[in-house]
């Protein structure tokens, strides 16, 4: 193993990274000249450019996540562009698409879709993609973050099926047959707890969700039924011990919880709810 590879090493887990070596792997991919896989036990440092190399580490070294590193990040089935105005999709929130997926078995249908919420346009798009006649309005209260869904739409062809809006959902004043969420759900102290990825590179308003973490949902239960068609349906992610609380804030809401996803840590993640 050549001493380029030894020193970034000791850097990272100097660090307390994670996965030093996965990480080490990625950066030397992506400041590669070449579109080949790396391999650290028989890298050649001159398909390496050394200066973007040691820019990205440095950058790792700072704590700054890969996702944003790179301004890349996989969800479902496709690549994301991400930049420090979204969130990094995370693998728990594919959850609500295979939720949906499990709700609507034909993918032909003409869904009509709101995304509340959207940043990154990760879940819009993911549904897009999923149901080719859906219709989907995906808004946010983020202009940056509608800028980086509009270049996701571009991406990967969808803008003739997603309309991007800045508006508050309190101010939407259509039906929907499906609305899905992944709103703010950490509370002041979490976010405050976080590791330096969260809490110095991702957006504070797509993170904290008041003092208790629950803001959204109580404003989802005194809103989103008035926004539902006839038998649609409403699918979200929760926080780390929220189902509880969820329960009870949607229970004279109109909604009527059908189904609760864990995620592979065995934890409630994603709340499936249907019109009464």
């Amino acid at each position: 193993m050549n001493n380029l590879i030894k020193e970034s090493l000791a850097k990272l887990k100097q660090k307390n990274i994670s996965n030093p070596e996965l990480d080490l792997r990625i950066l030397l991919k992506y400041a590669s000249k070449k579109n080949n896989e790396i391999f650290l036990s028989n890298l050649n440092i001159d398909n390496i450019d050394i200066v973007k190399f040691k820019s990205y580490l440095q950058k790792r070294i700072n704590r700054q996540p890969i996702a944003k590193i790179i301004k890349n990040k996989p969800f479902w089935k496709n690549n994301f562009y991400v930049n420090n105005s979204v969130l990094d999709p995370r693998p728990e929130t594919e959850l609500i698409i295979e939720e949906v997926l499990n709700i609507y078995r034909d993918k032909n249908l003409k869904l009509k879709i709101l995304d509340i919420g959207t940043g990154s346009g990760c879940i819009a798009i993911s549904l897009a993609k999923e149901f080719k006649n859906a219709s989907i309005t995906a808004i946010d209260i983020s202009k940056k973050a509608l800028e980086v869904a509009e270049k996701n739409l571009k991406i990967h062809n969808c803008s003739n099926q997603i309309q991007l809006k800045l508006i508050d959902f309190k101010n939407i004043n259509s039906k929907f047959d499906l609305i899905v969420s992944n709103p703010p759900y950490l509370t002041n102290d979490q976010f405050n707890n976080a590791d330096p990825e969260v809490k110095n590179f991702e957006p504070k308003l797509a993170l904290i969700g008041g003092d208790d973490g629950l803001k959204f949902y109580k404003e989802y239960s005194n809103t989103l039924q008035n926004l539902m068609n006839k038998k649609a349906y409403f699918v979200c992610e929760i926080g780390y011990n929220q189902r509880k609380d969820c329960e009870e804030i949607f229970k004279n809401s109109g909604l009527y919880l059908n189904n609760i996803v864990h995620d592979l840590q065995g934890i409630e993640r994603i709340l499936s709810f249907s019109k009464i």
